[in-house]
């Protein structure tokens, strides 16, 4: 596992609350909820972010190999640093695993893929960062793993066995000192508005169970599953050009243009300047918040 080089955000006053997104791949931080992460390392937060893959299964044009980046994996991280910077990031880790690839990929079989790895393991090394940075609130895929990746499905379970490991004492006593952040959020997409995206795609001559740049989603699983939307971060327009901005770093994953066009920059509009998410824990919740460190 490595860590990364602090990244000084100087929007905003410095604030004592830190964020903590831990997702599977280079990209994850821009493409999901890259404003939302903008929006408190504006406000003077630390904001992290814990990556358990360097992408490595991603697919990049030749063009993007250079002298000094000659791997997918080298090229994909390059532009996850760039993106960390756009963001505001207090920092990036690494938790040392290799891209799985979508299921059924040849990449599934690889020894390092983060599939094969116990979802012991990996908790472990969830617990040790968040045992070093001490977040108050923890953010991560849902449990579909936002579009049925087996990555994001893997780091939904361990992080959410992290969040509650973290406190505990006797959980991996050799990682850091007990911590026990209080928040945990899943970020996940409104479901009515999927639907209507399933029902919206013909018309644009796409196929909601083939969506996605390799064909490989099925949309029309992920509108079925009933998630919840139980705090809702409104944006500002820096907030966005932070994300657009990040976005941009991920050039080897832009080709045919950026990731919100045709009916997903529609549905973008509609959605308006805000991210939702599902709170975890506390389970408990009698209205919708407005600010994810709410009660903090």
């Amino acid at each position: 596992m490595t860590g990364g080089t602090e990244q000084s955000s100087n929007r905003g006053m410095i604030s004592d609350k830190t964020l903590l997104y831990i997702g599977a791949h280079p990209d994850d931080e821009s493409f999901g909820p890259g404003a939302t992460l903008a929006h408190y390392a504006a406000k003077g937060m630390k904001v992290y972010y814990a990556c358990a893959t360097r992408g490595e299964a991603g697919t990049i044009d030749p063009q993007f190999l250079t002298s000094g980046l000659t791997t997918t994996g080298e090229v994909r991280w390059a532009e996850l640093e760039c993106a960390g910077k756009a963001l505001g990031l207090a920092g990036i880790f690494h938790l040392g695993y290799r891209d799985s690839g979508m299921a059924g990929s040849a990449d599934n079989d690889h020894p390092d893929a983060l599939c094969n790895a116990p979802i012991e393991a990996v908790t472990e090394r969830i617990v040790k960062i968040i045992r070093e940075v001490t977040p108050q609130v923890i953010l991560t895929h849902d449990p579909c793993g936002d579009y049925g990746h087996p990555d994001h499905i893997a780091i939904h379970k361990a992080v959410t066995a992290a969040f509650h490991a973290a406190g505990e004492g006797s959980k991996f006593p050799e990682s850091g000192a007990p911590f026990q952040p209080m928040k945990l959020y899943y970020s996940v997409f409104p479901r009515k508005l999927l639907k209507t995206a399933v029902r919206l795609l013909p018309l644009f001559g796409q196929d909601p169970k083939r969506f996605g740049r390799n064909n490989d989603i099925d949309l029309t699983a992920l509108a079925g599953e009933n998630l919840p939307v139980n705090a809702i971060v409104s944006l500002d327009k820096c907030d966005l050009e932070a994300r657009d901005k990040a976005s941009a770093c991920h050039r080897s994953q832009l080709e045919g243009g950026p990731p919100r066009r045709g009916l997903l920059k529609i549905l973008d509009r509609i959605t308006g300047r805000r991210d939702t998410f599902t709170r975890a824990h506390p389970p408990t919740i009698d209205k919708r918040e407005k600010d994810l460190f709410e009660r903090v």
